[in-house]
């Protein structure tokens, strides 16, 4: 928790203190080793090597004819060189033919080369063996076994080496194949099936449990009573935590019962490596997340100088010190919060170097000047356009105004010191797409 001595109700926490007090408390978690299909999204803990070289062997890059350079050379459709077939090589296939003077072998994409042969011949540079013009392509092996015998003829010289993929190509043994620190993507995931490895060390995804408070709320597909709102923030706090790398829960809306919420949350910690609840963090009679989690000092809840979002709380409960963040109601509000501390909180869970979302300084495109609050950083809705560099506001600054935040993919950053700003005037900008 924080080191300042001045109590946290007393004071206005800055947005940059409230954020090292998070990072400051969150560790990334214990690695442990994964089968790869559960690896995918993790972080990589150590540097992988190359166990053999990529590719393994000398192989075709086409379908085609093995040959030797000498015996094609000049080779025309007028006057084409005439090979005797003496047999196939398929993809995986082992107790190669040795390609003599004046002889070929059929070979297909991915299959070693076999000894004697220096290059391969695509078909379409041949007759396929069938005594006609050029061939489009070969037929099926099952289907014309005799296609691995008699001639063929080919119309083009090659140079050695070619359409052969050289042993080593792609990376040598003992080669660094990833670092530690790697993201695993899928084609990271391909790589480390590629070199044999079934298994792989990394961090694990975090599991995120995402709470929504209040006795209005009702999920999505239900009747909407009198009163009763849907219940977006849950599944919009659980999505951003899936986009920013984590496995997230979602758990239905908590009425506003103190007791309730605390059960419900102790329920959740044995699957928790973070928990966010939402809504019931300022000061009205029904914030029950207050109510329940303040009675012990487990979380620390505070007021920060910035727009949306001026309320937060943060802790660590249960006997494992499970992170909780405890974010505003309001949709605008939750959002923005989330970005700027739980997706943070998030990736050094995860034990990621970048923690946060790109910023880049862009123009102002707007059809007024921007008012934001003396003392406040004012984060609000855009849409960027890279090409130009500009960026313009979308919606107001309304914390429910949850329409005009689907249609942003940045937030506009008003610094504490900017009571206004104009058109064509440059600020900071969060992209968040």
């Amino acid at each position: 928790m924080s080191s300042s001595t001045a109590p946290s109700a007393a004071r206005l926490w800055s947005v940059d203190e409230h954020l090292d007090d998070i990072l400051a408390t969150v560790e990334p978690l214990d690695p442990i080793e994964l089968q790869l299909p559960d690896a995918q999204g993790c972080v990589l803990v150590e540097d992988v090597t190359v166990p053999v070289a990529l590719p393994p062997f000398d192989n075709s890059s086409m379908d085609g004819y093995a040959v030797r350079v000498a015996d094609v050379a000049g080779a025309s459709e007028e006057f084409p060189a005439v090979l005797t077939v003496i047999g196939d090589v398929a993809a995986g296939a082992g107790g190669l033919p040795t390609v003599g003077p004046g002889e070929a072998a059929r070979i297909m994409t991915g299959a070693p080369l076999p000894p004697g042969a220096e290059a391969v011949v695509p078909v379409e540079w041949t007759d396929g063996g069938t005594g006609g013009g050029a061939a489009t392509g070969m037929r099926a092996a099952s289907a014309a076994p005799e296609g691995a015998a008699g001639e063929v003829r080919v119309h083009r010289p090659v140079e050695a080496r070619a359409h052969v993929r050289d042993r080593g190509s792609d990376v040598q043994a003992g080669e660094l194949a990833l670092e530690a620190g790697t993201v695993l993507g899928p084609p990271q995931i391909g790589l480390l099936a590629a070199i044999g490895r079934g298994t792989v060390r990394v961090r694990p995804r975090p599991r995120v449990v995402v709470i929504s408070t209040g006795t209005e709320l009702v999920q999505p597909g239900e009747e909407l009573g009198e009163g009763k709102i849907y219940d977006s923030n849950s599944f919009q706090l659980a999505a951003a935590a899936r986009d920013a790398g984590a496995l997230a829960y979602r758990v239905g809306a908590v009425t506003d019962d103190a007791e309730a919420l605390r059960a419900a949350i102790e329920d959740q910690l044995i699957r928790a490596d973070l928990l966010v609840t939402t809504g019931g963090v300022s000061v009205g009679a029904y914030d029950v997340v207050k109510e329940a989690l303040t009675a012990d000092g487990e979380v620390d809840f505070r007021k920060l100088a910035m727009q949306p979002g001026k309320p937060q709380g943060f802790g660590t409960i249960g006997p494992d010190h499970t992170p909780l963040l405890a974010l505003p109601g309001n949709p605008v509000s939750s959002y923005v919060s989330f970005e700027l501390f739980v997706r943070p909180a998030i990736r050094a869970l995860m034990g990621v170097e970048d923690l946060h979302r790109p910023r880049v300084r862009a123009v102002l495109k707007a059809d007024g000047a921007l008012s934001s609050p003396a003392g406040r950083r004012q984060f609000l809705r855009g849409r960027y356009d890279a090409e130009s560099g500009s960026v313009t506001p979308v919606g107001g600054a309304g914390s429910h105004l949850i329409a005009a935040l689907a249609h942003a993919d940045a937030l506009l950053v008003l610094p504490e010191d900017t009571t206004s700003l104009e058109p064509g005037e440059e600020l900071d900008v969060v992209l968040l797409g």
